[in-house]
C-alpha cells in the first residue's frame, strides 16, 4: 500500500468522533495494529456523544480519548490538536478505515515539496440506490474531485503544513479548506494507499450530505477561501455528458441533487448557521 520506510516520522492522528460507537473500534484497531517501528499517536476527540463512543475507544490500548460537550467537529479537532505530541499531523474521519501501514505510507510520501498527502478514495456503493450511484459516477469524474485532498476522510500534513492549517479560521468544510490551503505542487494523492468511503444509501441521505457541503462551500466563498478550480463548472459537466447518452442522464441527476442541496442550504446560510452537521446516517447502518 504505497512506499514506506522504516524511518517514517512519528505522527499524531486527530480523529473527531460523534456517536461512532458502532464502528470506531475497527478503525482504531487498524491504526494501532502492525509495525511499531514508527510512533503513531491516536487521539479520539469525542464531541457531544450520547452513545458509548468514548468507552469503546478507551478499550483500545494506546488510544488517547478526550471529550467535549458540544457536537462540533471543528472544536473537537482543535481540542485534540492542543494536546497532540508530534509535528506531523493526520486528520481522520471516524468512519474511515485505513491500516497503520497505509497511514505511514502517507507520512513517508511527505517531502520538502509535498507537504500534504491523502489516500486514493474508493466509494462503497453496493448498497446505494441507482440515483446515488449515478450521482457519484459524475462526481468522481470532476477534475477538482480527482486532484483535491477533500472527500477522502484522511489528510496528512507536514509540520509546516500543519502550521499553515492552524492559522485558518474554523470552518464547516474543513477538509476542503485544508486542501485549498495548498497548491497542486504541494499536495499529493498517494497511489496505492486507499481509503474506503461509505456512500449514502438513499437520495434523501445524499441530499442531507449535500446540504452540509453547500453550507460549508458558502462559508468558504464568503471568506474567500475557495478557488475557481474547486468549483464545478458547466464546462466540466458538459465534457462529462458528452461521453455517452447514459452520462447525459447521470449528469442530469447530479445537477438535480446538487441543486436541491443548495436550495435547502440557503436557509442555514441566511441565518449564519455554520455549525449544524447534517449527517448521513444510512452509511452507518
Amino acid at each position: 500500500m504505497g512506499r514506506m520506510t522504516s524511518g517514517a516520522r512519528p505522527v499524531s492522528v486527530v480523529l473527531p468522533a460523534h456517536n461512532e460507537a458502532a464502528g470506531i473500534r475497527r478503525v482504531l484497531e487498524l491504526l494501532t495494529t502492525g509495525s511499531q517501528e514508527s510512533e503513531v499517536e491516536v487521539i479520539v476527540a469525542c464531541n457531544g456523544c450520547t452513545d458509548g463512543t468514548a468507552d469503546v475507544a478507551r478499550q483500545v490500548p494506546g488510544v488517547v480519548v478526550i471529550e467535549t460537550p458540544e457536537p462540533s467537529k471543528r472544536l473537537a479537532m482543535k481540542a485534540a490538536d492542543d494536546i497532540a505530541t508530534y509535528g506531523v499531523r493526520a486528520y481522520q474521519d471516524a468512519d474511515i478505515a485505513i491500516t497503520r501501514q497505509g497511514l505511514l505510507a502517507l507520512v513517508d510520501a511527505l517531502t520538502d515539496e509535498t507537504i500534504a498527502t491523502g489516500p486514493e478514495r474508493r466509494l462503497a456503493l453496493d448498497a446505494s440506490s441507482m440515483a446515488v450511484r449515478w450521482y457519484y459516477d459524475v462526481w468522481q469524474r470532476l477534475p477538482s474531485v480527482h486532484d483535491g485532498l477533500f472527500g477522502r476522510g484522511l489528510i496528512v500534513l507536514a509540520p509546516e503544513a500543519h502550521e499553515r492549517v492552524r492559522a485558518l479560521p474554523l470552518v464547516m468544510s474543513d477538509d476542503l479548506a485544508i486542501s485549498e490551503a495548498f497548491t497542486r505542487e504541494e499536495r499529493r494523492v498517494v497511489p496505492g494507499v486507499e481509503a474506503v468511503i461509505e456512500a449514502p444509501r438513499t437520495v434523501r441521505d445524499l441530499v442531507r450530505r449535500r446540504i452540509r457541503i453547500a453550507t460549508g462551500n458558502s462559508q468558504l466563498d464568503q471568506l474567500g477561501m475557495r478557488s475557481s478550480a474547486a468549483r464545478t463548472s458547466v464546462r466540466d459537466l458538459l465534457r462529462i455528458a458528452s461521453g455517452s447518452p447514459l452520462l447525459v442522464a447521470k449528469v442530469a441527476v447530479f445537477v438535480a441533487i446538487t441543486g436541491i442541496g443548495r436550495v435547502l442550504a440557503r436557509q442555514r446560510v441566511r441565518r449564519g448557521d455554520y455549525t449544524t452537521w447534517s449527517r448521513d446516517e444510512s452509511s452507518r447502518r
